[in-house]
């Protein structure tokens, strides 16, 4: 990257390349009754233009290995690669325009005639569901794809009816756009009777299998190509419309296509996330121990279904449905909605901050409805380090923790007990000081292939290459997983490379996301290396002349035992012999922590700032404590992001996005989260060799309950009783208005 060598997407080209641009519905729903290209093809240096009935192409897919209430089956509507008959978002692709340079399609663009028939748009699921709303799709009755439910009702209904008090809250967790550095860019090619697409993925495996399913052709004749991705962050998990559409091009016109995305179209055509209503209660007893929880939550998932969409937003809530409490008579219903707005997939932390942030406010408003300091609270109800391997009422199994440990531990660090000096201090200076906490608990390392499959080769010189399905952007795989293998092979990590997406080789397992790239694609790699090790020691015994039981293996050399005699293992590799392919999988782990957070309010103005925030977490066994401290501090600044700033907003009245770029979406800057303190608590799981559990999503997941709560703290002690995110300066101030008054 110094020396100019990496290369995104854009910085590909091919010889004879085209290039093309996507023209988009500027409305959110509408009849297309009619498309005239005429003008368009005629302008200089017009190759084609395509529109969904060009398109020889099958329905993007989406899946959900569960049923709903009652049997229901998740109910797919379907999406084109282009529109069809109607456009159901503004910014859903309509046309293709391919020219001989980027300029001459953006310009003829312009010259497509469309003729539309405006229809009725609805941008919330409050407003899906109400009774005689506009249809997203006709084949989708009340616009709900699913009514599904996880837990057990009966036994949480006995629980509630035993109650000697029960707690309610309604939260609402808030529309973001992902906004990776990188926007989303494509170069289709058709070589050799082979699809080729250079993209932006967080692995090529998982992309390969949605192209597969889309073009009809089985997923070995297509190669997605990346080196550097630019984020990710779930929202380049899933193959989009325009891959699709640009592949096709490149088939029929026989030459490659290339696209290179806005901003704009990243706010108005990327997945989104969030965007989720929460009704909760907890039943509790006499002496204030949870006895039961239930959720009522409604999902807008936009105007289609992303491949990932109904998972996210279903199991990716439940896998941590009663948290890290003792409590199993726990249920949640979660209908899923489609709207007329972007489609709705992963982002950091995909459906389980979603999960921790309904429960952990409710879980503090309890605390705060009983008079009781949230942490005893809390530990009232922790599941006891004794009770694992844990299952909780939706059916997943925690295999080990120390909720108890974790806690002490952030108390401590955070100076609990000393809170009200430096509240009535703040108080003073005419500040509003509150403090949140968050006891969470996220799953991580699923993973939809069935194995993980990678590659050792060694290369004449003396180098050896690593091929693996997760893609890194940013989390620093070509560190860790050179690490791994370094310490078993004894060969320095400058030697070690890793190649995770290219034309010249094929292997298939997850992508990256979920937080399982190091407990799960890491673990099957140390493996191999313990397998070359191995396969080794007999080609070395050969070549000593010894007895395989005479060999042993020290620090990348194999030695005759109590001789002087031995050979390196790169010296017996470099030709090829000890190449090896290898795959296994790891399923869940269950990462855990403790966030406080306290953050100061300036009442004439509304500013909020993060004045403290510890971070107690066990990602299991760390293997790089550099790279973990880093992963947190990006994800408690998402999380950040989302509570102050972040908010995506469509218009009511017409459906157009009104947050379409930075200038009207506010992004968390450095310096946004201050006095960080980050400690570890680390309960090894023994569900992988490594006895890691994954930390890349357990910033988000903590922080956003941890600052809201910190927020409505600080609020509460001026009379506001309601607040929900963001927690802008102008929605504070008018909060502690309307208090006043």
């Amino acid at each position: 990257m110094l020396t100019g060598r990496g290369r995104y997407v854009s910085d590909w080209n091919l010889p004879n390349q085209a290039y093309a641009h996507f023209l988009r519905s500027d409305r959110a729903h509408a009849e297309i009754v009619s498309i005239d290209t005429r003008e368009a093809l005629s302008h200089p240096g017009v190759i084609a233009v395509f529109t969904g009935n060009d398109l020889d192409l099958k329905s993007l897919p989406a899946a959900l290995p569960a049923k709903g209430r009652g049997g229901m089956e998740l109910i797919n509507p379907g999406r084109p690669a282009l529109a069809k008959a109607r456009v159901r978002f503004a910014g859903d692709a309509v046309a293709l325009i391919v020219a001989e340079s980027a300029t001459a399609a953006q310009d003829a663009a312009e010259l497509v005639a469309i003729e539309y028939r405006d229809l009725p748009a609805v941008v919330t699921s409050a407003e899906a569901l109400a009774p005689g709303a506009p249809l997203v799709h006709d084949s989708v009755p009340g616009n709900i794809v699913l009514d599904f439910e996880s837990g057990d009702e009966a036994r949480t209904r006995q629980a509630f009816e035993n109650a000697a008090r029960v707690v309610k809250l309604d939260v609402d967790i808030s529309r973001v756009v992902g906004n990776p550095m990188e926007p989303r860019a494509c170069l289709a090619a058709f070589v050799s009777d082979q699809y080729h697409l250079y993209t932006c993925t967080q692995g090529a495996g998982i992309m390969r299998n949605q192209l597969s399913a889309v073009l009809g052709v089985p997923p070995e004749k297509i190669r997605v190509i990346a080196e550097e991705v630019g984020g990710g962050f779930g929202v380049r998990f899933n193959l989009y419309p325009e891959y699709c559409a640009a592949l096709y091009a490149a088939r029929k016109l026989a030459r490659p296509v290339k696209w290179s995305g806005s901003r704009s179209e990243v706010f108005l055509a990327d997945e989104q996330a969030r965007d989720v209503q929460s009704h909760g209660e907890l039943a509790l007893d006499a002496r204030g121990r949870i006895l039961g929880m239930r959720f009522d939550m409604v999902a807008n998932l936009g105007a289609y279904l992303a491949p990932t969409g109904p998972f996210i937003n279903t199991i990716g809530i439940v896998n941590c449905l009663s948290g890290v409490y003792d409590v199993p008579a726990a249920y949640a219903r979660i209908r899923l909605a489609l709207t007329h707005t972007a489609p709705m997939a992963a982002y950091r932390g995909a459906g389980r901050p979603i999960m921790s942030y309904a429960l952990e406010r409710l879980v503090e408003h309890a605390a705060g409805e009983l008079g009781i300091d949230p942490g005893e609270f809390r530990r009232k109800s922790f599941i006891p380090r004794d009770k694992f391997p844990y299952r909780i009422a939706a059916g997943f199994e925690y295999d080990c923790g120390d909720f108890a440990g974790v806690l002490d531990k952030a108390l401590q660090a955070s100076s609990w007990d000393s809170f009200e000096q430096r509240r009535s201090e703040a108080r003073r200076r005419g500040r509003l000081r509150g403090r949140g906490m968050a006891t969470y608990i996220e799953a991580t390392g699923a993973g939809f292939a069935p194995q993980d499959q990678v590659e050792m080769r060694w290369e004449p010189s003396g180098n050896l290459t690593l091929f693996a399905p997760t893609h890194n952007h940013g989390q620093g795989h070509e560190t860790v997983f050179a690490q791994l293998v370094s310490g078993v092979l004894g060969v320095p990590m400058e030697k070690i490379g890793l190649r995770t997406a290219g034309a010249d080789f094929y292997i298939t397992g997850n992508a990256t996301g979920g937080s399982r790239s190091l407990a799960a694609v890491g673990s099957v790699l140390m493996l191999a290396a313990h397998e070359m090790v191995k396969k080794g020691t007999a080609l070395a015994a050969d070549k000593l002349e010894a007895a395989v039981g005479d060999i042993e293996f020290v620090q990348g050399r194999y030695r005759i035992k109590g001789t002087d005699r031995a050979i390196s293992l790169v010296d017996l590799a470099k030709d090829g012999s000890l190449d090896i392919q290898y795959q296994n999988k790891f399923g869940a782990c269950f990462p855990n922590g403790c966030h406080i957070a306290e953050v100061e309010i300036e009442p004439e103005t509304g500013d909020a700032e993060i004045v403290s925030y510890v971070a107690c977490d066990d990602a299991g066994n760390v293997i790089n404590p550099q790279i973990v401290e880093e992963q947190m501090q990006g994800g408690l600044t998402q999380g950040a992001g989302q509570v102050f700033s972040e908010l995506a907003v469509y218009d009511r009245e017409s459906g157009q996005l009104l947050t379409g770029s930075f200038m009207d979406y506010a992004m968390p800057r450095a310096g946004l989260v201050n006095g960080i303190k980050l400690l570890d608590h680390p309960v090894p799981t023994k569900l992988n060799p490594l006895g890691a559990k994954g930390v890349g999503e357990a910033g988000v997941t903590g922080s956003m309950p941890a600052l809201m709560n910190a927020v409505v703290d600080a609020l509460r002690q001026a009379g506001v009783r309601k607040f929900e995110m963001p927690a802008t300066p102008a929605r504070i101030w008018k909060a502690l208005q309307e208090a006043k008054s």
